[in-house]
């Protein structure tokens, strides 16, 4: 990838079940379409592998971390089709052995793991009968994490981290800020795209987002509209719902044209 030219982007929005191999299987098609049609770097969802509707299960198969078939198939894919990728969100041993870490793990081109990012925001929503709360079973980290992609600085965040704009001021400068998520379809419709959208224009960078995307085994139903966010806080592409790719370019020469006419970074007085 070279630093002055267009890259392609992509987002691989599933629709997880209950059995990982089967998640892990429509996952690699979809990462495979995804590099078929030139995209050198590619985000998967949060809970990619498994959403399941005991949640404790992702507690039974976490994975230390360097080890386990689900960071096997991470590794093996970026390797296969040279590619960088962003793995979503994978269940990894927690200091609390009655609960994960959420983390995002991320793999260049050969395969290597780069960095890891763990949930720093964990969710809690409650309306009628639709109840969630991660803290029971997820561990929250507390590093912001960026890293350098070979065409920029990349933020890393995961889905409810995306209500906390102090986590994208804590990162500095970014090229581009991923989230993996599993948006709810109720809070997705009322703020998945405003916030993404927020995030981008106040940050001027692009932002890639990569959610769950309809009704699974679980009875649990999500937002799904994965999509590619310019500077400007347009939206490039988007799929709505159910599984497929979602690509965009980012375009270094877009990125510079925005921050140079509304210089708003360089005019922060607050931290």
């Amino acid at each position: 990838m070279n630093p002055r030219e267009t890259v392609r982007l992509a987002a691989v929005q599933v629709v997880a079940g209950t059995c990982v191999a089967d998640n892990l299987e429509r996952a690699g098609a979809l990462i495979a379409q995804a590099a078929r049609e030139g995209a050198r770097f590619v985000l998967l969802p949060e809970y990619f592998a498994l959403i399941s509707p005991d949640e404790t299960e992702k507690v039974r198969l976490r994975e230390a971390p360097g080890d386990g078939p689900i960071q096997a198939f991470l590794a093996g894919a970026a390797r296969r089709h040279g590619i960088w990728l962003v793995g979503g969100t994978l269940p990894l041993a927690a200091d609390d052995p009655a609960r994960v870490r959420n983390a995002t793990l991320v793999f260049d081109d050969q395969g290597r793991a780069v960095t890891r990012y763990d949930k720093i925001h964990l969710f809690g929503f409650t309306r009628g009968e639709e109840h969630y709360d991660e803290a029971r079973t997820i561990e929250a980290g507390a590093q912001v994490v960026c890293f350098d992609a070979p065409f920029g600085r990349v933020g890393l965040s995961i889905c409810y981290d995306l209500r906390f704009p102090e986590l994208y001021r804590r990162m500095g400068p970014v090229d581009l800020i991923v989230v993996p998520a599993a948006f709810t379809y109720t809070t997705g419709q009322a703020h998945w795209e405003v916030l993404l959208r927020a995030r981008a224009i106040e940050n001027q960078c692009y932002v890639l987002a990569c959610g769950q995307g309809g009704e699974h085994d679980s009875g649990r139903r999500t937002w799904g509209h994965s999509m590619l966010i310019d500077p400007w806080g347009e939206v490039v592409s988007c799929l709505d719902t159910g599984p497929g790719v979602v690509c965009g370019d980012f375009d270094p020469a877009r990125l510079a044209a925005v921050r140079a006419s509304l210089p708003a970074l360089s005019h922060r007085l607050l931290d």
